[in-house]
């Protein structure tokens, strides 16, 4: 990889992002349990981005793009593939900013994420993901439309956007000895790793993804890219097959650790949320907060950040599979 391609999003975009976000994302908040605190023998901050607009992160990165456009670009629209989260922060953004948009979108993303996207007024494509690569059909949309691609994670304007949230976590609690961010294309982790390393120095920034899609863990292991073919993991928002061609050499500039979590821990530490903390998590969301409760990354007497990266779970699925 090019020396220069870590050097493409900066902290200065993520302080630009951040004012194109004031008074249009909300500033989500921080929560602590003394429960976590005592069991983990740290002080843990969750920075909830489950309360975002449209229940993730995403909105950040999406908002954060789609109002860079021209008013020429707004205006032919723009697609996206998406298994749910972004397909629903693009459908908003669009509809905030007058924009038409199109989401390719597998035809087992959960139901609430589709209804949600339909919600906010974005055409869906279906496609099927045994048979079908996502990328390919988005680029066949985007020919035959005209439209602009903004992609799930690996791009300039997006990147910066999700890095505004860990901006906001540090600026509300301070300097932080440990930051677990979730991981699936590496978007989120790559941005909150630029926005660290500026706002706390010092600080361990570690990636966590779901076991049966380790593709990013690997790559940051072997510093190249490695890929997995259709994971199955309840973390549908972290079924990425492939770091992005930003994503990957951000993180291995900025980032210190990649961990992984099995969905068994995935489901212990959701379901914790839930019912100890009350916090609406989706599997995907609770994959930072699974490293931690299961001491696979920690920081004794130290204080840590967790990005929850979001909250739309399919409770009557998720609910199903604990009685299973």
């Amino acid at each position: 990889m090019r020396s220069t391609d870590s050097d493409l999003v900066t902290y200065q975009d993520v302080e630009a992002a951040a004012l194109r976000l004031q008074g249009t994302a909300n500033l989500t908040p921080v929560v602590t349990s003394r429960t976590v605190n005592d069991r983990t023998r740290s002080q843990v901050f969750f920075k909830c981005e489950n309360f975002q607009r449209t229940g993730s992160f995403k909105f950040r990165g999406a908002y954060s793009a789609l109002s860079k456009l021209s008013p020429a670009q707004r205006q032919l629209g723009v697609v996206t593939y998406s298994s749910g989260n972004h397909a629903q922060a693009i459908a908003l953004s669009g509809q905030l900013l007058g924009i038409p948009t199109a989401i390719v979108m597998p035809q087992d993303a959960p139901v609430v994420k589709q209804e949600a996207t339909r919600g906010y007024g974005a055409e869906i494509v279906f496609y099927d993901r045994a048979s079908i690569r996502r990328e390919e059909l988005c680029e066949q949309l985007a020919q035959e439309r005209g439209a602009l691609i903004i992609p799930p994670f690996d791009h300039v304007d997006v990147i910066p956007g999700q890095g505004t949230a860990a901006k906001e976590l540090i600026e509300a609690v301070g300097q932080l000895d440990l930051l677990l961010v979730c991981c699936g294309g590496g978007g989120l982790l790559s941005g909150c790793a630029i926005a660290a390393d500026a706002l706390s120095p010092g600080c361990r920034v570690v990636g966590v993804e779901p076991e049966a899609g380790d593709d990013m863990t690997r790559s940051f292991q072997t510093q190249t890219w490695q890929s997995v073919t259709h994971p199955d993991t309840i973390a549908d928002g972290a079924r990425t097959l492939r770091p992005g061609d930003l994503t990957l050499p951000l993180v291995l500039r900025y980032v210190q650790g990649m961990v992984t979590v099995s969905d068994e821990a995935l489901l212990r530490s959701m379901f914790f949320l839930w019912e100890r903390m009350k916090l609406l998590v989706e599997p995907t969301g609770a994959l930072a907060t699974a490293a931690l409760l299961e001491g696979i990354a920690s920081a004794p007497g130290g204080r840590v950040g967790v990005i929850i990266s979001g909250g739309n779970a399919d409770i009557q699925q998720l609910t199903r599979l604990r009685t299973s």
